[in-house]
């Protein structure tokens, strides 16, 4: 039986102890949300990127299998996620759908060209390399033309550049506050024991036979709470997708798994350190400041 144990500081300490795992439980819970947020931002961006279409116009007198050939072609590209081909009839169905009468019929003819929509990958998706892409494939004597909204392109890209600084700023800041509140925690249950800590070490115990049962029960206080957190998590991720099931478009669970092992380092590493330090801190002190 340890030193530690036959002083019983768990049963004198119990909701000192309880109240730290609480404590490091809701940070954790706060940074993994913060750290889920941003997955979500990230995979939104990548959404909205991709989904960012380019409509190459055909020239009228290109028969459909030539125009799937390019399709082909332009698939292959190290630019293009995906395509669909947009026929004739297609774009008039669309249309009429949009307008609500069929315009076909009022002018006799259909005057719409095919079209093929391109869809680029997300590094791809910025003005620049979409004028590259275009230059590319506007030496095909087979494209009339390539539309897309040049200002959305650039709206996007700005607002998403914008949001990703926030966020990053608000993840570090909120870092930096959960250390601070799971070290003063720990400094508190730490505080409860300093003369049980002096007392050991007056009568000739090491610092280190001294520290261990601390820090162990520290990293222990760690990974519960870090256990507790992420089961908070995923109730909340699981509610959020009841709530807005279109979030389940942005899930990625390796990348959810990568945040819930983040959080259990966060909690052992955080506990563990800040628990050596608080015991140090008294190991060093001299008996009469132990008063204070």
């Amino acid at each position: 039986m340890s030193v530690i144990e036959q002083g019983s500081p768990r049963k004198k300490t119990k909701s000192v102890y309880v109240s730290t795992v609480i404590s490091i439980a809701l940070v954790l819970l706060m940074t993994g949300l913060l750290g889920l947020i941003l997955v979500h931002a990230k995979n939104l961006s990548r959404f909205v990127k991709e989904n960012i279409v380019l409509n190459v116009i055909v020239n009228d007198n290109v028969n459909e299998g030539d125009v799937l050939s390019l399709q082909k072609d332009m698939e292959k590209d190290p630019f293009v996620s995906r395509s669909e081909y947009v026929s004739k009839e297609l774009a008039a169905k669309n249309l009429k759908e949009d307008l609500g009468e069929d315009f076909v019929e009022y002018l006799g003819h259909n005057p719409l060209l095919p079209s093929i929509d391109i869809y680029l990958k997300e590094q791809y998706a910025n003005s620049d390399s979409i004028k590259m892409f275009i230059d590319k494939i506007g030496k095909n004597n087979k494209v009339k033309e390539v539309v897309y909204q040049e200002s959305l392109i650039d709206m996007v890209n700005n607002n998403i550049r914008i949001i990703g600084i926030v966020i990053l700023a608000f993840a570090v800041i909120l870092l930096i506050i959960a250390v601070a509140l799971i070290n003063n925690t720990i400094r508190l249950a730490i505080y409860s024991q300093r003369f049980l800590i002096k007392s050991m070490q007056l009568i000739g115990a090491t610092k280190g036979f001294i520290r261990r049962p601390y820090i162990m029960y520290g990293i222990a206080h760690g990974l519960i709470g870090s256990l507790i957190a992420i089961l908070l998590l995923v109730l909340t991720l699981q509610f959020a997708q009841k709530q807005v099931p279109e979030m389940v478009l942005l899930s990625n669970w390796t990348q959810f798994a990568l945040i819930f092992i983040i959080v259990i380092g966060l909690g052992i590493l955080i506990s563990g350190l800040s628990t050596y330090f608080a015991v140090t801190k008294y190991l060093r002190a001299k008996s009469a400041s132990l008063y204070r």
